[in-house]
C-alpha cells in the first residue's frame, strides 16, 4: 500500500501491511491526536488471519519499519477487544516550562511561559469540570455531536519550574483538554476568579471559554481499560 497523509495510524497501517503481506490490514487506534501532541501510551487493534509465531521478532521487526517517533511496546493476540470502544478512560497531561527561561533540548514537547502561574487558583477552576457534564463550551467544531463526558480527576500541580495539568477522563470531544487550558490561562492572565471556568462550563457556549493552547505541551499518558476508579486511586496514591 501506498502512504498518503503520514500519521500514527498511516505508518502502523503501512508496516503491518508489509509485515502480513495483506494490504487491505486496518488499524484501529484507541484515538487520534491533533498535530504536535504525543502519546506515551497509545493503543491500537488489527484484525488479521495471519499468524504471529514469535512475538519478539515480529515486535523487531514492526519497529524496524516504523520511524523513530513511533514505538511498538507489547503485542497480544485477543478474541475480542477494540482499541477505541473498549477503553474505559483516557489521561491526558498538559506540561508547562513555567519559568524565566525557553525550553531546553530535553522539553520538545513542553508548552513555555513566563507568566507567573498560580496552581492553587488554577486547581480550583479545573475542579469544577469533575463528574459528568455537558462540555459543548470547550469542544471545537466537528462532525460529531456527542457533547457529555465524565471527569473521573483534573489536578495542577508544580514540579519545580513544571506546572503539569492532569485529566482523566472517559471521553474527550475534539480539542477540549487544549481549550479547557486555555481557559485556565484566560483566568490567570485577567486575574479572574476560579469561578470563571463554572460560567464557561455552564453556558455551553464556545465562544466563552479560553482560546485553544498550542498542542506541543499535551501527552496522551495512557489509554485505560481497567477500572477508572482504581487508576485514579493508585494516581493519587503516587501523588500525580
Amino acid at each position: 500500500m501506498q502512504k498518503n497523509e503520514i500519521t500514527v495510524q498511516s505508518e502502523l497501517t503501512y508496516a503491518l501491511c508489509t509485515l502480513t503481506k495483506n494490504i487491505n490490514t486496518k488499524v484501529i487506534l484507541a484515538g487520534r491526536t491533533d498535530a504536535k501532541v504525543s502519546a506515551k501510551n497509545q493503543a491500537a487493534h488489527f484484525d488479521s488471519s495471519f499468524e504471529i509465531k514469535d512475538k519478539i521478532k515480529f515486535l523487531i521487526s514492526l519497529n524496524a519499519l516504523l520511524p523513530k517517533s513511533i514505538r511498538v511496546f507489547e503485542i497480544e493476540s485477543v478474541a475480542s477487544f477494540h482499541a477505541q470502544k473498549s477503553a474505559t478512560y483516557r489521561h491526558y497531561q498538559y506540561k508547562i516550562n513555567n519559568s524565566p527561561y525557553k525550553n531546553s533540548v530535553f522539553d520538545l514537547n513542553v508548552y513555555h511561559t513566563r507568566q507567573k502561574l498560580n496552581t492553587e487558583r488554577m486547581n480550583q477552576a479545573i475542579s469544577f469540570i469533575k463528574g459528568e457534564h455537558d462540555f459543548s463550551a470547550f469542544k471545537s467544531v466537528s462532525d460529531n455531536p456527542s457533547k457529555n463526558c465524565i471527569i473521573y480527576y483534573a489536578g495542577v500541580k508544580r514540579d519545580l519550574e513544571y506546572v503539569l495539568i492532569d485529566i482523566v477522563g472517559n471521553r474527550f470531544l475534539y480539542n477540549m483538554v487544549r481549550a479547557i487550558v486555555g481557559t485556565l490561562f484566560l483566568i490567570e492572565s485577567k486575574d479572574l476568579t476560579p469561578f470563571f471556568m463554572k460560567d464557561v462550563l455552564e453556558s455551553k457556549q464556545r465562544k466563552n471559554a479560553g482560546a485553544n493552547i498550542d498542542a506541543i505541551g499535551l501527552t496522551l499518558i495512557k489509554t485505560g481499560y481497567d477500572n477508572p476508579l482504581e487508576y485514579i486511586k493508585n494516581l493519587n496514591e503516587r501523588q500525580i
